[in-house]
């Protein structure tokens, strides 16, 4: 049996949820809907979630349900929270409402319209905070945000995630140029 699958999901008191074709989430932060694939059904005993299966033949599905459905609580109750760090000299950016605006080497600044539903929070113009409560949109955002300049494996400058750890290359050495 699926060791993700059999875990029961704790629901939160302000979450109120809709058992139907698909599972609706609704808590503080926002609504989201996870489906319900076929063979897969979810109950609702107390105050806990069980994602059960019909067949071995469903089991592939039975730990991606529970999954996303454990995420769809965790966003709507408490949120999540990606961060990004922008490395390199006169990189930066700014944030107006809903339109980022990013200087990052370019001749010419990148605007970055966010989504209903994420946003985005910047502390000394190079370190990015995005919040929402949809997981998947997030973590797409963010990485379409690091995308605009990925890192650099040999100066390591560029957008990357807060903690993520970079291979720094070695460059060339013009010590020898073929000269005589």
């Amino acid at each position: 049996m699926s060791r993700v699958g059999k875990k029961p999901i704790p629901l939160p008191a302000a979450v109120k949820i809709q058992i139907g074709e698909n599972l609706k989430v609704q808590g503080p932060k926002g609504t989201l809907e996870v489906p319900i694939p076929e063979g897969i059904r979810i109950q609702q005993t107390g105050t806990n979630l069980e994602v059960v299966r019909d067949s071995d033949q469903h089991a592939a599905l039975h730990g991606l349900t529970r999954a996303l459905a454990a995420n769809a609580v965790q966003g709507v109750s408490g949120g999540f929270t990606r961060e990004l760090d922008i490395v390199g000299i006169g990189y930066r950016a700014d944030v107006k409402g809903k339109l980022a605006s990013f200087t990052l080497g370019y001749s010419h600044p990148i605007e970055f319209l966010l989504p209903d539903g994420v946003d985005l929070k910047i502390d000394k113009q190079t370190h990015l905070i995005l919040s929402g409560h949809d997981r998947q949109l997030l973590g797409q955002v963010a990485a379409n945000i690091r995308s605009l300049r990925p890192p650099d494996p040999y100066k390591n400058k560029g957008v990357r995630y807060t903690g993520e750890v970079l291979k720094k290359k070695v460059g060339k050495t013009g010590a020898t140029g073929g000269k005589k």
